[in-house]
């Protein structure tokens, strides 16, 4: 799947006067590979992926490699003297890839003083580097550290973000909308994911393809990105399971693990950096009495997937077909999951109408309202506190009018008021609905279709 905004980054800062030194990092399967290929295309480049080993080894084959791509033959007893052996042989600006940088650039070490003084000292301004990690914690903790004073060499970051449900739904263009929720709320937004999911195949022969089966690309790769970044898989496990079974604060966490809360916060603290586990905050209202505090969920959705339906039941995963597993495990309970995913789409939804100008104000923030008793789905707010409201279903047969009430409770604790109500579902709307939305225009129901 083509990057189009990151590679038209990449082009802008090629394009530009002087060298660059760009780092550009993204969870593993973010599809960098495929993104650094594109851009590529028709330059005068060099590409090293960097192993796990010492730095002699590294420094052996980085020589190798240059003196192959340049016919420049000779041994290296420094970085320095390895890109000597660089040329652009057309006069054109030579782009310098090192990936997977995480295991070359590291504290102690020479690489990266040496790329330093590769983009100033290398022919005129004419040369591009671009160190590349899928580590987030590396990007954004170790190397910070690594260059210290230094950070300004910098001059561009490129996050590889996950894929937002709009691309999706343009990767699966035979899928319907519901489709496409159920197919987000499963496997997220990770490139490589989206690209080996087969959008001829239903969600169910998806998931026991591609997740039961042992012979499936997603069968190990929860816990299997857990311990890239991690140790002590068994004690993240732990927490994770928990956190998937509805122990959500830190609280629950102490009493369903056994472990201590100061534990438990250095470990969501570690999961945090790579985006597996995040700290929901509720949309700050006037209603901060009524406010759950400290909600801790898993913000990675395959992870979430696979600690909620498959991790408690790893034994039968072994014993049961993926068929009577699905049908077992994970059917009966996969509407209520994906009405969390629902609502992110509701909320990316209102987002792009307020970037097209097609909401009653302009929103500056968007969130949810997460009360003691009762929710508030969506909340979108203007610079003076004007807000959007929003409350969305994706489980019942039909939203009912007691569901718009129950929001109109959920307002008052928040103690809101709202210029527009949207009303999401992913079925139908009862008569007294749809009465109410033509009686009262600030009352707006959007369906599937709309979606």
């Amino acid at each position: 799947m083509t990057r189009t905004n990151e590679l038209k980054k990449l082009d802008s800062i090629y394009q530009s006067t002087g060298s660059s030194f760009v780092l550009m990092y993204g969870r593993l399967g973010s599809s960098k590979e495929t993104l650094l290929g594109d851009f590529t295309t028709g330059k005068t480049y060099f590409y090293y992926r960097s192993r796990q080993c010492s730095e002699e080894k590294q420094l052996k084959y980085l020589n190798e490699q240059l003196s192959t791509a340049f016919n420049v033959e000779g041994e290296a007893n420094s970085y320095d003297d390895c890109f000597k052996k660089l040329s652009s042989k057309d006069g054109s600006k030579l782009v310098v890839i090192i990936d997977e940088a995480q295991y070359s650039i590291k504290k102690g070490g020479s690489l990266f003083e040496s790329l330093v003084s590769l983009k100033n000292g290398y022919n005129s301004g004419k040369i591009m580097i671009i160190v590349v990690s899928s580590s987030i914690v590396w990007a954004q903790n170790t190397l910070p550290e690594i260059i210290g004073s230094t950070k300004s060499v910098i001059t561009d970051t490129i996050k590889l973000e996950n894929l937002s449900f709009l691309d999706v739904v343009r990767a699966f263009p035979s899928y319907s909308v519901a489709q496409c929720v159920s197919t987000y709320g499963i496997i997220g937004g990770v490139s490589e994911y989206v690209e080996r999911w087969n959008g001829r195949r239903t969600i169910k022969q998806n998931v026991c393809e591609n997740i039961l089966s042992p012979n499936g690309f997603l069968y190990s790769a929860a816990e299997g990105y857990i311990s890239s970044e991690l140790r002590e898989l068994s004690c993240y496990n732990t927490i994770l399971g928990s956190i998937a079974a509805g122990n959500e604060k830190l609280n629950d966490l102490y009493e369903d693990t056994g472990y201590s809360r100061a534990k438990i916060s250095v470990y969501i603290k570690n999961l945090a950096a790579f985006d597996v586990v995040d700290k929901v905050v509720s949309f700050e209202t006037g209603g901060w009495d009524n406010t759950k505090k400290g909600i801790y969920r898993i913000s990675e959705p395959y992870i979430n997937f696979w600690f909620t339906f498959v991790y408690p039941h790893l034994s039968e995963l072994i014993s049961y077909t993926p068929e009577k597993f699905f049908d077992t495990f994970i059917a009966p309970k996969l509407d209520d999951y994906l009405q969390l995913y629902f609502v992110d789409v509701c909320r990316e939804y209102l987002h792009l109408l307020n970037m097209v100008g097609q909401l009653p104000i302009k929103l500056t923030k968007i969130g949810t309202w997460l009360g003691k008793e009762g929710t508030i789905d969506v909340i979108g707010q203007s610079y003076n506190r004007e807000n959007v409201v929003g409350i969305c279903n994706w489980t019942d047969r039909s939203m009912s009018y007691e569901t718009y009430e129950k929001l109109l409770e959920s307002m008052k604790l928040a103690r809101i008021n709202a210029n527009t109500i949207f009303l999401f579902s992913a079925t139908r709307f009862d008569s007294k609905l749809i009465q109410l939305s033509k009686e009262n225009k600030s009352v707006v129901l959007v369906d599937m279709t709309e979606l």
